[in-house]
């Protein structure tokens, strides 16, 4: 006999974990990850200690809590492979790269006080540590898909090899790359965009 499974149900759960991972952001983000319980988070959340435990481990938590902040869904597939960039695809060619550089930035923008607690917990955490591995696999997974889009589009022109272009990107949309030039340096939001727009262009696409 199949499990009866309640849309309610289902859909009040969907919202009680999206509660839960902005509160995992907020928290993170302001105590770090060892100065962060799980206790703190419910608190934060407004749900009970053990609806947090449900949604857990510590680790995942974090993992997942980055993740939906960045891209507003939480999923572990490659952005590439998931239907949150559909739209940006969809685009023509003269408008795409543009698109989904505002993407990045927007989400760098969400998670570029958070991208360092993750570092440090990944030091001294071997979960976090396996788990931020799985994500930068998905990012470098991320970034030769861009790539591959982009001499599909006629885009880029450049005769270096893929790879090294991948790393390069990846490089240059880091949220390493948002916090040194906004939070430290102190450019605007879209000036950083456009800055990104412009050394993406000169250092990937350009023959």
């Amino acid at each position: 006999m199949s499990r009866y499974v309640s849309p309610l149900r289902e859909a009040q759960a969907a919202q009680t974990r999206l509660r839960i991972l902005d509160a995992a952001v907020a928290v993170f983000g302001a105590r770090g990850y060892s100065g962060t319980s799980l206790a703190q988070i419910a608190k934060e959340a407004g749900v009970s200690l053990e609806t947090v435990k449900q949604n857990g481990p510590k680790a995942a938590l974090l993992l997942s809590a980055f993740g939906h902040a960045f891209s507003g869904a939480d999923d572990d597939r490659p952005l590439h492979e998931r239907p949150v960039l559909d739209e940006v695809l969809a685009l023509p060619d003269d408008a795409f790269m543009t698109a989904w550089i505002a993407f990045v930035a927007d989400g760098n923008a969400r998670v570029a006080r958070l991208w360092p607690r993750l570092l440090d917990a990944a030091l001294g955490d071997a979960d976090v540590g396996a788990r931020l591995e799985a994500l930068q696999a998905n990012r470098r997974a991320d970034m030769s898909a861009l790539i591959a889009q982009l001499r599909t589009r006629g885009l880029c022109r450049s005769p270096r090899d893929d790879a090294e272009l991948a790393a390069a990107i990846s490089f240059l949309i880091s949220p390493e790359g948002y916090a040194q030039l906004v939070l430290e340096s102190g450019l605007d939001h879209d000036a950083y965009r456009r800055w990104v727009l412009h050394a993406v262009e000169r250092v990937v696409l350009s023959a």
